[in-house]
């Protein structure tokens, strides 16, 4: 995928929303110039959601996996050793999400009758996991293992027939991808992740 494929999912959240006419070219004065689209400065309330892997745990925030493996946060160290086995792993948390209180439809009531008028869902947090089955994540997203369905597809349909806007959040790093954490030995005078994943 080349840099322009890449940078063009900064758009994503706001061309969600919106046709942005004009071009924008890959450096970031070309992005800040695009303007902001007028429905954002006159709705006032949007829901932002973080829900993934990290959900299962319920310890701390969506950075869990990072303060437990990569910071070795006392804190989340300590809640892994007296809730889980010795030796289990982040992965062993992805069969655990099954969202089996998801219900798209109910909590698209819920945000319309909030008065929220967008909903941005995290479609892929810094540990990898997609909300949607994916090509590009085997065997670590919601297609295939926890809840095996659509969460994006599914919670997008549902807002969207409540007449609200839908945009999602997507994150490009992964904390423990190996190409990230090559990046990341080499001081970031690499970008091999970005390169090439």
């Amino acid at each position: 995928m080349d840099a322009i494929n890449k940078l063009s999912i900064i758009f994503l959240f706001f061309g969600s929303f919106t046709t942005i006419s004009g071009k924008y070219e890959p450096n970031w004065e070309s992005i800040d110039s695009r303007p902001l689209p007028a429905w954002y400065d006159k709705d006032k309330l949007g829901i932002f959601i973080h829900w993934g892997v990290f959900s299962v745990p319920s310890f701390g925030s969506e950075w869990f996996w990072e303060y437990w493996q990569g910071v070795k946060s006392p804190a989340y160290v300590k809640f892994m050793e007296d809730n889980y086995p010795p030796n289990f792993s982040y992965p062993e948390f992805a069969p655990l999400f099954k969202a089996e209180l998801f219900e798209p439809d109910k909590w698209a009531e819920i945000f319309n009758a909030s008065g929220a008028r967008y909903i941005v869902l995290t479609s892929k947090h810094h540990e990898g996991f997609t909300n949607w089955p994916s090509n590009n994540s085997w065997n670590w997203n919601s297609g295939d293992t926890g809840p095996h369905r659509d969460l994006v597809g599914d919670l997008a349909k549902a807002v969207r027939a409540k007449d609200l806007r839908f945009g999602l959040y997507h994150s490009l790093f992964e904390w423990f991808h190996p190409l990230y954490l090559l990046d990341k030995r080499n001081n970031f005078t690499t970008n091999s992740f970005v390169l090439v994943r």
